[in-house]
């Protein structure tokens, strides 16, 4: 192939990348392809692609949109922060709010979601409530991928239904039954038919109730203001515990803006960790954890040092020291977040 005697510096450097990578050991038999050609040519046009990217390379804040200085701090954590309550109609989430409040959809009349959810305190009450386990926060539910301790509800409108359903809360009252109590509420009927469309049924019901419940989420936390680059919102120790935690392996089940949440999980792998039934379970979230005890599914553990010694006992095969604990459970204490502008606090007992 000719050259021009004028041709630009990449030209030449790759006609000196063709005069290293082309060879001729022999000459080529009858009806064979050259190895130069075989061997050469693929080899020159790599390289003067590879040639053709050398702006780029050394130019990157010019030809990429973000540059990587630029990315986010949690861009290479195995966690991310909520940043922003979700946005959803303000008239559908009142509705949801006031629904969830009602004694009036349970078979006593009586019993509201808000009995067994204190969303002034953390969203749950120490215990097993009315049912058979651990009380779970209600909130942050909407960043689960399964609801309840073993993930039988894909959504926050099938677990309503499901609750309102449930022996414990209807005590043999169909929900319809229950619904007819809220249709001689004019006050309520009206802002129903400012919703929907209509006077509330069983569908207007769990959606209004899920829309209220995705608005229960707790941005602001420490660790999250430590992940959008406030480097004085975590101690020394809850550094450390956060290292430990992604070291140890406690990441692979917790990890995401739940902190959790994302997968079912079987439990007692290499000890026993609590009550063996149910063996599968949804991993919680350990979002707002510290002001949530007690702990696990039936409710054992009372500290968040003794769950965390005995998840890594039982999960992990691993025999924290106490200071590895304690530093593990400093950083999950900074996982306490706020709602409406005030951080979560426990429940009085």
């Amino acid at each position: 192939m000719p050259w021009s005697n004028n041709s630009s510096e990449p030209a030449r450097r790759a006609r000196r990348l063709a005069g290293l990578l082309a060879f001729r050991r022999r000459p080529a038999r009858p009806g064979e392809t050259p190895r130069d050609i075989r061997f050469g040519l693929p080899l020159l046009l790599v390289g003067c692609a590879l040639l053709s990217l050398a702006p780029l390379l050394s130019q990157p804040d010019r030809f990429m949109p973000e540059p990587l200085a630029a990315m986010p701090r949690w861009s290479d954590e195995p966690i991310q922060p909520i940043l922003t309550p979700p946005v959803g109609d303000p008239k559908r989430v009142a509705l949801g709010r006031d629904l969830f409040n009602d004694g009036r959809l349970s078979g006593s009349g009586k019993l509201p979601c808000a009995a067994c959810h204190d969303v002034a305190a953390n969203g749950s009450l120490p215990g097993r409530g009315s049912m058979s386990l651990d009380n779970p926060t209600v909130f942050n539910t909407g960043l689960s991928f399964r609801l309840g301790w073993q993930g039988r509800d894909r959504t926050l409108e099938d677990q309503a239904l499901a609750t309102l359903k449930t022996p414990a809360i209807a005590h043999g009252v169909p929900l319809e039954r229950m619904i007819a109590r809220l249709r001689n509420d004019a006050e309520l009927m009206e802002r129903a038919r400012a919703v929907y469309g209509r006077d509330l049924d069983q569908a207007a019901v769990v959606d209004a109730i899920a829309a209220y419940e995705r608005s229960l989420v707790t941005p602001g936390s420490r660790f999250d203001r430590w992940l959008t680059g406030d480097q004085s919102a975590l101690s020394a120790q809850e550094r450390r515990g956060y290292a430990q935690f992604k070291q140890l392996g406690c990441i692979s089940c917790h990890q995401g803006r739940n902190v959790g949440g994302n997968l079912l999980q079987r439990h007692g792998i290499f000890r026993p960790l609590a009550s063996p039934n149910p063996r599968v379970l949804r991993v919680p979230s350990l979002r707002n954890v510290e002001v949530t005890p007690p702990y696990f599914h039936d409710g054992s553990a009372p500290t968040l040092e003794i769950a965390v010694t005995r998840m890594a006992a039982s999960q992990l095969d691993v025999d924290l020291g106490a200071q590895d604990a304690g530093d593990i459970a400093a950083f999950l204490r900074s996982l306490t977040g706020t709602y409406q502008g005030r951080p979560l606090r426990r429940t009085r007992q």
